[in-house]
């Protein structure tokens, strides 16, 4: 086999395994985390900071009301909302954006208070928790099986 080759197949390799370790990342983050966008459920906690004073709505359906949603989102999305709706799933619904400061010092923080586990940890009631993980459904692999 000549050199080049090898060099070939080596690099092929490599972007292969590159590949598959990039493809394996994942990052999930939860609300009540600082980089989480998305719904609030403002339920009964303190009223919001809003960005706008009225909803923003870009769709509107036609015989069909529905109730104003809040959302925090990147701080680029609220004044280009049409470019940015479909992601949120929220073109056709009224929309109220919170304020940044008011999601970091009022909400993030009593939202973890509110769903810590007796033991103090935050509680794993965000979108991504890890499915399985830290459950003891090892399914016995590698667990003294011949």
């Amino acid at each position: 086999m000549t050199m080049k080759r090898k060099l070939m197949g080596l690099a092929a390799t490599m972007l292969m395994t590159t590949g598959a370790a990039v493809a394996a990342v994942g990052v999930s983050i939860s609300v009540g985390e600082p980089g989480f966008y998305g719904r609030l459920d403002i339920g009964d906690f303190p009223p919001p900071q809003l960005v706008y004073g009225r909803p923003v709505i870009i769709e509107r359906s036609v015989g069909v009301v529905y109730d104003p949603i809040y959302l925090r989102v990147p701080s680029g999305h609220a004044s280009d909302w049409r470019h940015h709706c479909r992601r949120y799933g929220a073109c056709d619904r009224p929309v109220y954006f919170v304020q940044d400061r008011w999601y970091n010092e009022v909400y993030a923080p009593r939202y973890r208070e509110r769903y810590r586990d007796r033991d103090g940890h935050p509680g794993n009631h965000g979108k991504g928790y890890a499915k399985g993980h830290d459950r003891g459904h090892d399914k016995g692999h590698g667990k003294g099986r011949d």
